[in-house]
């Protein structure tokens, strides 16, 4: 027997339980916020290791230090590290009537993080929940977040709204139910393991139809003290990734031991360092997204 299971489009009248109205009027208020954003950029990967936090906020200075008004999002529950990155990690969350309000970070970046909810540095995530039944709601429970964070957050006017997505193809599936990303970067590394499990992050992104998709190759080279490059891998995955999809490389980071210490510290190196060459990396990236500040349009 085939059961027929009605979706929540498909009710049309107000329910007991009044869960549908709360769906419908999340779905509008993400709209609402959405709509104020001039960009939403999705740092994605499907591979964990590869630096995706770190040009996260280094690339969402880099917009700021051009004029542009930013907000950067820490999709990764689990592993929060974006609010510590962008100097806010210990920030406290303000909530009003509109919602919660973002702390600003680095050059002015409105973050949202887990760690912001969290009782210590150290303190793990843990769900809510009926015991035993943790995989029936546990992917609910981490969309429902994500989906608060993008519509219960704040944000107001912004020229870009970058999100940091956590490894897996799933998690980029769940960022694209319930925003469609403007620009996507494929963060890589030049192992040949990132590029096969890229790939597979680039053809779910190729196949939503996303219009621009950009790689970003991380850890190209050991950049020594004495400003001399090194190879480090007989690899290069993030060539041979384009040359797989057919897609442009936009950045070429190099493994710079100083972008790890001042990210780590809270003070981006495109902020720590502008003139570097690691940080003029970032200049470049942030140039060819080609996001320019708006004039403000809600009051």
């Amino acid at each position: 027997m085939t059961r027929s299971i009605r979706t929540y489009a498909q009710v049309e009248k107000e329910t007991r339980s009044g869960i549908l109205e709360q769906v419908l009027e999340q779905r509008d208020r993400l709209a609402r916020r959405m709509a104020g954003i001039g960009c939403i950029v999705a740092v994605v990967s499907g591979k964990g290791g590869v630096g995706k936090s770190a040009v996260t906020a280094n690339l969402a200075t880099a917009l700021a230090r051009r004029g542009a008004r930013v907000g950067a999002l820490d999709a990764d529950l689990n592993g929060p590290s974006l609010g510590r990155m962008l100097g806010a990690g210990n920030a406290r969350l303000r909530d009003g009537d509109d919602g919660v309000t973002p702390p600003t970070g680095a050059a002015g970046v409105r973050v949202i993080s887990m760690d912001m909810l969290q009782a210590g540095a150290d303190a793990p995530l843990r769900w809510r929940g009926p015991e035993g039944d943790s995989f029936l709601w546990r992917g609910a429970a981490e969309a429902g977040v994500l989906r608060e964070f993008l519509s219960d957050v704040v944000w107001g006017e912004l020229d870009a709204l970058l999100i940091d997505v956590p490894p897996g193809t799933d998690r980029i599936g769940r960022l694209l139910e319930l925003v469609r990303p403007h620009i996507a970067l494929l963060v890589t590394t030049p192992a040949e393991m990132a590029r096969v499990v890229v790939a597979r992050s680039a053809r779910l992104l190729l196949d939503a139809g996303l219009d621009r998709i950009g790689i970003v190759a991380n850890m190209t080279a050991f950049l020594a003290p004495d400003g001399t490059s090194h190879s480090l891998y007989s690899t290069d995955g993030a060539r041979a990734l384009a040359d797989q999809t057919g897609l442009p490389i936009w950045a070429e980071i190099p493994l710079d031991p100083r972008l790890a210490e001042l990210t780590d510290d809270g003070t981006p190196i495109t902020l720590a360092d502008p003139t570097s060459a690691t940080a003029r990396v970032f200049a470049a990236l942030a140039d060819r997204l080609g996001i320019e500040p708006r004039p403000n349009t809600r009051p």
